[in-house]
């Protein structure tokens, strides 16, 4: 495998653990440093975070999921140089009874084999009118 199919095996694994809920997995993919970024004006939500932070947020929004995670899916992959570009599909019914499925472009940036740092762009007014509304 070359170094790009290496990146994008790495950004799809990343979501496969999004997927199953495996917070510890998906910080072990990650560097100390690395960055989430959410788009967005979405107060609570949008923004930057680090790894813990993200990690947090992520665990954090299991309880709202019936199946305990949010499943995201990639749908397409181009990879060049550090950076491999995600397009991906969500889908997850809430406790409160809402379905959450988004669209997303996620740009993802390795080093050293690691996720270094993501940015996530997205439908916000889908997700503020599912989980904040």
């Amino acid at each position: 495998m070359s170094v790009l199919d290496d990146n994008k095996a790495a950004a799809a694994a990343l979501l496969e653990a999004f997927s199953r809920g495996d917070v510890a997995a998906m910080t072990a993919m990650m560097t100390d440093d690395a960055t989430w970024w959410v788009g967005g004006r979405i107060d609570g939500l949008s923004g930057t975070y680090g790894r813990d932070q993200f990690a947090a947020l992520v665990e954090g929004a299991k309880a709202a999921y019936k199946t305990g995670a949010l499943k995201i899916w990639p749908t397409a992959m181009i990879a060049e140089g550090d950076k491999v570009a995600v397009e991906a599909e969500s889908h997850a019914e809430l406790h409160n009874g809402r379905v959450y499925s988004n669209l997303y472009h996620l740009l993802v940036t390795l080093r050293d084999g690691k996720i270094a740092a993501v940015k996530e762009y997205c439908d916000t007014l889908h997700m503020k009118q599912v989980f904040f509304d």
